[in-house]
């Protein structure tokens, strides 16, 4: 039986069958171990984990601890409350966005890869070539929000820094408009968030890419990027504080377990707070060299978990109605058998977004493409209901040839 327990309720002699945290916040080579030493239990409170999941079939049990599915039903019946406040409605179609999108996804990308090679080289970062970028990506967001978020989620291992980069801007634009923030504001955020990594220009391409785990010393230099990037991006003319600030604090936690400064709630500025939250939640469904990425969906309740230590959870919920619980891109089945990729939220229920549906599970067969908006009832292109979301490679499909059909 999986139980979650504090992590102050660990023992000798219990085996961990998850370490409730993102893979760079624990110091050890595996998720699942048998705990062996006090030290081992020493090392895990200090490296910020403040629950975990045991295997009690495989070690010691905990009294009066939750079984694993009584916290998931709990979480969801939190998710659905959270999926009940209005979101921002989309301006364009998904279709007309895509198009636009795609170029833009492709000239930001190629920027962050000479900003990278600049800074690698000791060149001053030139904002002024950065600059029309984030106003692109912000017009994108603003038109519809899926579009570019949906393309940024195809992710090549060799391109995953400067994808990720890209990423982070674009969900941090994303995340700004939908709290209202002001465009002045947003767009520093933004540059902030195609910036934020500069710093690891300087890291080693065998750390960087390593497809093991990290060691002590490997990952000291790795926690050395946000001061690397803090201190080159100093060095450009006109450089704002906002930027500056994120690149700094993206890897500070609430809890104060994050690093550079161990800074703690209110000593972590509101924009670095949501710049902590969208890299995580990028970075964890990411296919890297050394782990799979997961669903955006499972990634949005690992966020929801973890915001209970290490990030604000306030931010978290309004993270989670910005990108809808279940995020553009994603495959879904369908009460009546169908698959489906998630194309566009709907603005006041996150349950029912419309979902682009193209194969049916029944009948083992592609189906012709249809828009299913799930907010409407039968007969109006409705009536049916999200039952989980699915992976692609389960299926042997790729639901993103099937985004634009809504033209």
């Amino acid at each position: 039986m999986l139980k979650n327990i504090d992590a102050s309720q660990l023992k000798v002699g219990m085996y961990i069958h998850n370490l409730s945290c993102d893979w760079m916040s624990h110091p050890f080579v595996r998720n699942r171990l048998l705990l062996k030493t006090e030290g081992e239990i020493r090392k895990i409170i200090d490296a910020g984990i403040h629950d975990v999941v045991i295997d009690c079939s495989r070690g010691l049990d905990a009294d009066h601890a939750p079984t694993v599915e009584e916290v998931r039903v709990q979480n969801e019946a939190a998710i659905i409350q959270i999926a009940e406040t209005p979101v921002v409605a989309a301006r364009a179609s998904m279709a007309e966005e895509l198009k636009r999108a795609t170029q833009i996804r492709h000239q930001a990308v190629g920027l962050v890869r000479t900003v990278m090679q600049d800074a690698r080289l000791g060149k001053v970062i030139e904002l002024d070539r950065v600059g029309p970028v984030v106003e692109d990506i912000t017009a994108s967001i603003l038109r519809n929000p899926g579009a570019l978020l949906g393309l940024l989620r195809i992710k090549t291992k060799d391109d995953y820094t400067f994808l990720h980069s890209v990423s982070v801007c674009t969900l941090l634009v994303a995340f700004c408009n939908a709290r209202r923030i002001d465009s002045s504001t947003t767009y520093q955020a933004g540059l902030g968030g195609l910036v934020h990594d500069t710093g690891k220009a300087l890291v080693p391409d065998e750390i960087l890419n390593k497809p093991g785990r990290l060691t002590e010393e490997e990952f000291a230099i790795i926690r050395k990027h946000p001061q690397d990037g803090y201190d080159i991006l100093k060095q450009s003319p006109g450089i704002g504080a906002i930027p500056l600030d994120i690149t700094l604090h993206h890897h500070e936690r609430f809890d104060g377990s994050g690093y550079p400064g161990k800074q703690a709630a209110s000593g972590i500025s509101e924009l670095a707070q949501m710049a902590a939250i969208v890299d995580v939640y990028d970075a964890i469904t990411a296919d890297r060299c050394y782990h799979k990425g997961m669903a955006a969906a499972d990634a949005l309740r690992k966020l929801y978990e973890w915001s209970k230590f290490h990030f604000n959870p306030q931010f978290v919920q309004e993270f989670m109605r910005c990108v809808g619980i279940y995020p553009v891109g994603t495959m879904v089945l369908l009460e009546s058998g169908r698959l489906g990729v998630v194309v566009e939220a709907h603005a006041t229920k996150l349950l029912a977004p419309k979902v682009n549906v193209f194969f049916h599970t029944k009948r083992d067969t592609y189906i012709k493409p249809e828009t299913v908006d799930l907010s409407r009832a039968l007969g109006f292109g409705g009536g049916d209901k999200i039952v989980r979301h699915e992976s692609p490679e389960k299926w042997k499909v790729d639901p993103m040839r099937f985004m634009a059909l809504a033209a």
